[in-house]
């Protein structure tokens, strides 16, 4: 995706939710940016690509994202829209809930708000943090949403983590130590570092 003509962004709370993350949890800092145009088109980039089978942008439409991201029309419908969505709708996911429903036991939620709601770094940390398990139905896990229903789109990218777990203490469960890259995906670590900074990015400016 080539880059074209910037345009200026509003940078109303840029960086509110994410820094309340960091010093409440002390999660590792997202270090997004919604003035970074290439770094939005790449995160749009992977949205469409491995997020938009399952969820929506229901607040973003398809035009306002190409006018605030540089894309012509044709850019996305050729590279962004695999819905068949008309160039003036929002964007909504193709699944229907009834299978969604069925597949993961609730309809995947929409994204819209996800960055404002939970933080950038929250969000950063969570595509960081899956692990194969098979005691889930789906065969993951995350060690920052535990027990969540969400298979891992990602996995090629990053590849498989596996993990390890600290002894129990009695009466309680076993927790996670720490995360071992059992697979290597088909990008490097510092690679799928800067992918999950682009898709935040791309997330939190569909917040903003």
């Amino acid at each position: 995706m080539r880059m074209l003509k910037p345009v200026l962004f509003a940078l109303v709370l840029l960086a509110a939710s994410s820094a309340a993350f960091a010093e409440e949890g002390g999660l590792p800092d997202a270090n997004t940016s919604i003035a970074d145009q290439a770094s939005l088109q790449r995160g749009a980039k992977l949205f469409f690509n491995y997020c938009v089978g399952c969820h929506s942008l229901k607040y973003l439409r398809y035009s306002r994202m190409a006018d605030d991201l540089g894309l012509t029309e044709r850019q996305v419908t050729d590279e962004l829209d695999f819905t068949g969505a008309k160039f003036g709708e929002p964007v909504l996911s193709a699944m229907p809930a009834a299978d969604a429903e069925k597949w993961f036991g609730k309809a995947p939620p929409d994204l819209s708000l996800e960055v404002r709601a939970k933080g950038a770094d929250w969000v950063s940390a969570y595509l960081h943090s899956f692990y194969l398990d098979p005691a889930r139905p789906v065969g993951w896990n995350n060690t920052v949403f535990p027990n969540a229903s969400m298979p891992f789109p990602l996995w090629e990218l990053q590849g498989v983590q596996v993990a390890e777990m600290a002894p129990a203490k009695p009466g309680e469960d076993a927790t996670v130590e720490k995360l071992t890259l059992k697979q290597p995906g088909s990008m490097t670590p510092q690679q799928y570092d800067q992918a999950i900074r682009d898709l935040t990015s791309f997330l939190q400016y569909a917040s903003e």
